[in-house]
């Protein structure tokens, strides 16, 4: 039976709470040790190991919910069609602390108590969240300070969301108060599954460019370097007389007359990635003190999210989070969300993660926010889950009526549940729960692709050869090519045990460090086979030329030199010439090109016309037991879909799916005892596998072939006798 929800009405001020309370009385601090609350200082921090699991008995269904733009006759329908759905996991609080501290110092439970206990009573359970995303109106009218400065030096205001920097004292202490009163209050409620810090940590104020920024910048640095002659020296100072004589002459990157210090502007992202893990790790301390349930973040794997280094991120969350929202900003939104989704996987280690976020339609900050189309919600989700998701969760539950996001699709739209999307809402929880066996399965895959975030701040970089060449385009190229060949890819870090895979790419890492280039050269002698492609190892970790012939790093292990490089204007592609390489007589190069000459590798294809023909374009090079190949330029689509079915050959590479255009994808998912296979059609024809087990979406014994309709998405229990 509901409670009587009208009658959760009086306030709860410093005394304590006068409504019905969740869990144990919390004790209620005075003034004067809240003042007395310890504020984080900005440090860099060891990593720590996962210890506290995410406890599932099967594959969690979920979503942000927003009460407090609702009344309490709808709280009641809620929690009703949430049972209706199969929700079984929701996120609230994120964004709840004007309503928690409306005013310094004076704390209103009730709402949250009333929800917490709702939720609790029709079986569901919460990620609660620390509510201290967007700080409330009050706090930066009084504090001013606490506002983001870009780095223009303006200053961004309260209106929007995440109107704080991070290294802002201020900030840090009125959030960690409030933090303390949430996680006192909540932190033994059985309720309580997850614990949700903040929101989207960097989304929008990861680079601060502000006074308090500059100091623990400083601090960062004397840490990292310890003397003034070290950071010198890593930055390159001698360059247009940027000598410094003493840290307090430091200051951030903010913009210039003309292009900045690469050493400092590289820096600064590590700093931010770090001040911000800072605050991630002083709101779970906090935490901590009160409950032992897993803590995490939401992080931001997308195409346009870079400002955090999530590899240092993945080790301090007790279990990794992605939010995740297709992009059709994009050529291919569909293949990006399989990047990131395998991205995301490798932060987790191979094991299951959360989706925290995605949209069950249109999303409301892409310029053509495109709805979707029926069934593609259901591919999607289930995408993330054979790529490793053990939940798959939304933004948001109801659709609102006012604010920024209003014409934000939800699981419960404008038009109500007599809806098309609606009814694919409750079907997809029902699908979900027939897939609960695949929990505590792993992603099987044979090949890789090492992505950097300290790559791409580096490559992306004010100052470099070409500003057409962008990083991350060069990474989806590369996974878009194997995606096409049907091969199920793991994104790892150039520090990741490679002997696990038979074949790793190595797309535009410009910046690597000596470890990681051996690293490398390791797996090949191994017997491994790597294709390196063009601006890869060019700099060390202070963004030093490597001298002595690009690709610096990677020199010896492929058997060539580069000379230097040649850019090619966008729109004139240069043809190639690569029978032996696979491609074919119209393959073409694009925005690349180099002055190469073989030191010990063979060439495979060159470039067929203008100033650079005859000079080698694709190389292969001998080493140890394995093999090492080298691209000199950006192929098109077919001829870098062709190279790579070619190197996977040689490496004996499994491809699990078809090779085609990306519309039917194949993931297998396995234990020591089970194995399934996920096909995914994204197409509008049919289509057949060759198959035997039980296909868990529909119930259907399989013995020899399994068809998978237009649009729709199947999941077998493969039978492993056969």
């Amino acid at each position: 039976m509901l409670p009587d929800l009208c009658t959760f009405t009086e306030r709860q001020t410093e005394d304590g709470p006068s409504g019905p309370a969740a869990g144990p009385a919390p004790h209620t601090p005075s003034k004067q040790e809240h003042m007395n609350t310890p504020v984080a200082t900005p440090v860099v921090t060891p990593q720590v190991t996962r210890t506290t699991p995410f406890v599932q008995n099967g594959i969690a269904y979920g979503c942000d919910y927003n009460p407090e733009q609702w009344g309490p006759e709808v709280w009641a329908e809620d929690v009703l069609l949430m049972q209706q759905a199969g929700v079984d996991l929701v996120a609230i609080n994120i964004f709840g602390w004007s309503n928690l501290e409306p005013a310094p110092g004076v704390y209103d439970f009730t709402l949250l108590d009333t929800i917490v206990d709702l939720l609790h009573a029709h079986g569901i359970r919460v990620n609660l969240g620390t509510g201290t995303s967007s700080p409330p109106p009050w706090l930066t009218t009084l504090h001013p300070e606490i506002l983001p400065e870009t780095e223009d030096g303006t200053t961004r205001y309260s209106g929007g969301r995440q109107a704080w920097c991070p290294s802002s004292p201020v900030f840090r202490e009125h959030a960690l108060r409030l933090v303390e009163k949430v996680a006192e209050r909540y932190g033994a409620h059985p309720a309580v599954a997850l614990w949700h810090v903040s929101n989207e940590l960097g989304c929008h104020n990861a680079l601060c460019y502000d006074d308090d920024t500059a100091a623990a910048f400083r601090r960062w640095l004397e840490q990292k370097y310890g003397s003034i002659a070290a950071l010198n020296t890593a930055w390159g100072t001698s360059f247009w007389s940027q000598r410094y004589s003493a840290w307090a002459e430091v200051h951030t990157p903010r913009l210039t007359l003309s292009s900045r210090n690469p050493g400092q502007v590289l820096d600064f992202h590590r700093f931010s990635s770090d001040e911000l893990l800072g605050y991630y790790r002083a709101e779970e301390a906090v935490i901590r003190r009160h409950s032992e349930v897993p803590v995490t973040t939401n992080f931001m794997v997308t195409a346009h999210i870079k400002n955090l280094d999530y590899w240092s991120w993945a080790s301090a969350v007790d279990v990794v989070a992605n939010d995740h929202y297709l992009d059709h900003r994009l050529a291919d939104p569909t293949t990006e969300l399989a990047f990131a989704a395998d991205l995301t996987r490798g932060l987790a280690d191979g094991d299951g993660w959360l989706l925290m976020e995605q949209a069950t339609s249109a999303v409301n900050w892409q310029p053509l926010n495109v709805a979707k189309t029926p069934g593609e919600m259901t591919r999607n989700s289930l995408s993330h889950v054979a790529r490793g998701a053990d939940g798959i969760c939304y933004f948001q539950w109801r659709a609102s009526q006012q604010g920024s996001e209003k014409f934000h699709s939800a699981l419960v739209p404008h038009a109500g549940t007599d809806t098309v999307l609606w009814r694919e809402v409750v079907e997809l929880g029902a699908t979900l729960d027939k897939l609960d066996e695949v929990i505590g399965t792993r992603v099987v895959a044979d090949a890789a692709i090492l992505f950097s975030w300290e790559a791409w701040w580096a490559g992306d970089n004010e100052s470099r050869p070409s500003q057409s060449v962008k990083y991350l385009e060069q990474v989806h190229a590369a996974y878009t090519a194997l995606h096409r060949l049907g091969v199920t890819v793991d994104i790892v870090s150039p520090d990741a045990d490679l002997s696990a895979y038979n074949l790793v790419v190595v797309p535009a890492l410009y910046l690597v460090t000596d470890q990681q280039a051996e690293n490398l050269a390791g797996f090949v002698a191994a017997g491994g086979h790597a294709l390196v492609t063009f601006y890869s190892g060019i700099v060390d970790e202070d963004d030093r030329v490597r001298l002595g012939g690009y690709p610096g790093a990677f020199r010896d292990l492929l058997g060539i030199t580069v000379e230097e490089f040649s850019p090619l204007a966008p729109g004139h592609p240069v043809l190639l010439d690569g029978g032996l390489a696979g491609l074919s007589d119209t393959a073409t190069g694009t925005l690349w090109s180099e002055r190469l000459r073989l030191t010990g590798a063979e060439a495979l294809a060159s470039y067929a016309a203008g100033p650079l023909a005859g000079v080698p374009a694709v190389t292969r090079n001998a080493h140890g037991a394995g093999a090492a190949w080298y691209l000199a330029t950006a192929p098109d689509a077919d001829g870098y879909r062709d190279l790579l079915r070619t190197i996977a050959g040689q490496a004996r590479v499994t491809a699990v799916g078809p090779e085609g255009d990306g519309l039917v994808e194949v993931i297998r998912r396995a234990a020591a005892d089970r194995s399934y296979r996920f096909i995914i059609n994204h197409g509008d024809t049919d289509v057949e596998v060759s198959a035997a087990g039980v296909e868990l979406v529909t119930g259907a014994d399989v013995s020899r072939t399994l068809r998978v309709p237009a649009g729709a998405v199947r999941v077998l229990r493969e039978d492993t006798a056969s």
